[in-house]
């Protein structure tokens, strides 16, 4: 994985399928420029989960965009994936690096500059750091300050995505706060033509890094 993966990090969401499959809307979203794709599914039972992975893996696979599984270690190694990305109440980085081997990409969310340091030190590949604003996919999500970002960021080496309400109207805001990119999921995938919101949202984002 390297740092130019992480510009534009589309979350999946089926809340907006609108009749589309999902592995449709994904890649509409990669052939708009999503970098790096993580499916988050919470609701799916486990046949139906691996399914829609084995899909969504082999879709980014052949757009070469690292693909990783929010919390599931199991299905990310059955389905192929590149990894997983683990929050702090799911299973822990070691545990995840143990299973998973040295060649699959973790990632870790952290909220404060000793979370960041932690997963670094514990052998995460990269971290998200949020939420920056308020959120439509995780309305209980507690924000963190621009600061705080910028201090996550300076205390690492490895790259930071910043997520949590992330819009094509307010991602300017995170202009100099030392990220890698940023991770979406409405501004994304709730827009009426994903591709084009995709673009868009990546070329501002490049703008500002």
């Amino acid at each position: 994985m390297k740092r130019e993966d992480l510009i534009l990090y589309a979350i999946t969401d089926r809340s907006w399928l609108n009749g589309e499959t999902l592995s449709a809307q994904v890649e509409k979203a990669l052939k708009g420029g999503a970098t790096f794709v993580q499916l988050r599914e919470k609701h799916l039972d486990r046949e139906s989960l691996l399914r829609e992975a084995k899909e969504i893996a082999a879709l980014c696979k052949a757009y070469g965009v690292p693909f990783v599984v929010n919390d599931d270690v199991e299905i990310a190694l059955e389905c192929g994936a590149d990894g997983v990305h683990v929050g702090q109440e799911d299973m822990a980085v070691p545990e995840a690096r143990r299973l998973l081997g040295p060649d699959k990409i973790i990632g870790a969310t952290c909220k404060t500059v000793e979370q960041a340091i932690l997963a670094q030190r514990q052998g995460a590949d990269y971290l998200g750091s949020g939420a920056m604003f308020p959120s439509t996919a995780k309305p209980n999500a507690q924000p963190i300050s621009f600061d705080t970002l910028r201090e996550i960021c300076s205390a690492v080496r490895i790259p930071v995505v910043a997520i949590g309400g992330i819009t094509q109207e307010n991602v300017r805001q995170l202009r100099g706060c030392g990220i890698a990119g940023t991770a979406v999921v409405s501004a994304i995938f709730a827009q009426p033509d994903v591709e084009a919101a995709a673009r868009k949202l990546y070329q501002t984002v490049t703008q500002i890094l």
